[in-house]
């Protein structure tokens, strides 16, 4: 399905779009030296998809790179961006923050991690939860990995938008491509000064009073509760929930950003704060869009329902997606023995292999059982796969072809024994 011609169509490669309202183009890096001081963005013209034994990214996810959703003023993910950007310019000031949304979504493994302090052995950092073009660079887990970048090119008070990328597990909320945006805000030593308070209270007090505001921008006079948090680039750390529709719901993560990230810019006297959201779960919540896919298709009967400028705070007399026919779904199950030894067999390899297969076709992938020969020395799973398309019915015979090739893919690509 493409919502345009992809111009990235029959290539690995994808080319360097320019910032909006950026005040100085990028820095650009053709290749990743060892020094972590190197320009942290990539060239614009690196393979994507490569030989390299690093490499995990799929032809589905490489297609992906491009399509800009969040720049769409009629797509419900580019409605709820403009909606954000104007808070900011009508609780600050037009254009006090600089807003970027094209910023290339290939970055090094320095800027993705390390810049935004993330532990040498965290989890993220595996191949089965980050997509490496190589070693040193992926496609990018968070618009942080531009926060460094940023500061060292002169902004204080910005906004990034952007789409992200992980290995993640395959149901209604989740997709391996989502948008994210993030804001950040530096403070001068006079400031805090002139308030008589302590740098990091009047951080977190401006950043709690800003994101409030945003809330009720978005959702109308709600409820609202503060829940202390850990992210490695911001202490102290917080997350803010709503009480809607009869349910308390995580808006977005925050805090006051590290001092370690403020020295590597050269920022050592200033103190700043920073936020993160993404625009798929405040999108589905605010137009009741029931599957994360749909934000992907090109169905008419999808697309004509979000027009520019519809928003009403809290959804409040605001038209909201009204579902279509909705096409059966088809179940099918694979039973395999796990591989004895090596890790080649994980849930987000699983995922990707069908993924690779099926692309937007696969609903959902789930293990529906799990038992242990204690003689043999093995462990079976199961797990169902749901395929649905969002505009058609499936026919048997185009199911059966998908669900052989996925089977062949997972002895081959996994290790697993088929049952």
């Amino acid at each position: 399905m493409r919502l345009e011609p992809n111009p990235f169509s029959g290539k690995k490669r994808a080319p360097y779009p320019q910032h909006r309202r950026s005040p100085t183009p990028p820095t650009l890096a053709p290749k990743v030296p060892p020094d972590p001081s190197f320009p942290y963005f990539i060239h614009p013209h690196t393979d994507v998809i490569t030989s390299d034994p690093h490499n995990n990214v799929t032809d589905h996810i490489f297609e992906k790179i491009g399509y800009n959703l969040h720049k769409r003023p009629d797509h419900p993910l580019g409605i709820i961006k403009s909606v954000i950007e104007s808070y900011f310019d009508e609780k600050y000031g037009q254009d006090t923050f600089t807003s970027y949304d094209s910023l290339y979504p290939v970055v090094s493994t320095y800027a993705n991690f390390d810049s935004v302090l993330v532990p040498p052995d965290h989890v993220s950092r595996s191949q089965n939860d980050t997509y490496y073009v190589d070693e040193d660079t992926v496609l990018r887990c968070h618009t942080s990995a531009h926060q460094l970048e940023m500061l060292k090119d002169g902004a204080r008070k910005f906004l990034v938008t952007g789409d992200v990328y992980r290995r993640d597990s395959i149901d209604a909320t989740h997709f391996p491509v989502f948008h994210q945006m993030e804001g950040f805000r530096v403070f001068e030593q006079a400031e805090w000064e002139e308030a008589g308070k302590d740098s990091v209270d009047l951080a977190a007090e401006e950043l709690k009073d800003c994101l409030e505001g945003l809330a009720k921008h978005l959702f109308g006079d709600v409820e609202m509760r503060w829940v202390d948090a850990y992210f490695p680039f911001t202490e102290p750390s917080f997350e803010l929930e709503i009480f809607f529709k009869g349910e308390w719901l995580e808006v977005l993560g925050c805090g006051v950003t590290e001092m370690k990230i403020l020295e590597e810019a050269g920022l050592q006297d200033k103190r700043a704060w920073a936020f993160g959201l993404g625009l798929e779960r405040l999108a589905m919540v605010l137009f009741d869009i029931p599957d994360i896919r749909l934000f992907w298709s090109d169905d008419k009967r999808f697309s004509k329902q979000f027009k520019e400028g519809m928003f009403k705070a809290g959804g409040v007399d605001m038209q909201k997606f009204k579902p279509y026919s909705k096409f059966p779904p088809c179940l099918k199950d694979v039973s395999f023995w796990l591989p004895k030894e090596g890790d080649s067999f994980t849930e987000n390899n699983l995922c990707e292999v069908v993924r690779d297969v099926a692309g937007s076709l696969v609903e959902e992938v789930k293990l529906i059982d799990e038992f242990e020969n204690k003689k043999k020395g093995l462990t079976s799973n199961c797990y169902r796969i749901v395929y649905r398309s969002m505009e058609r019915s499936l026919t048997d015979d185009e199911i059966n072809s998908l669900q052989e090739q996925v089977r062949s893919d997972m002895v081959s690509k996994l290790g697993v024994e088929l049952r």
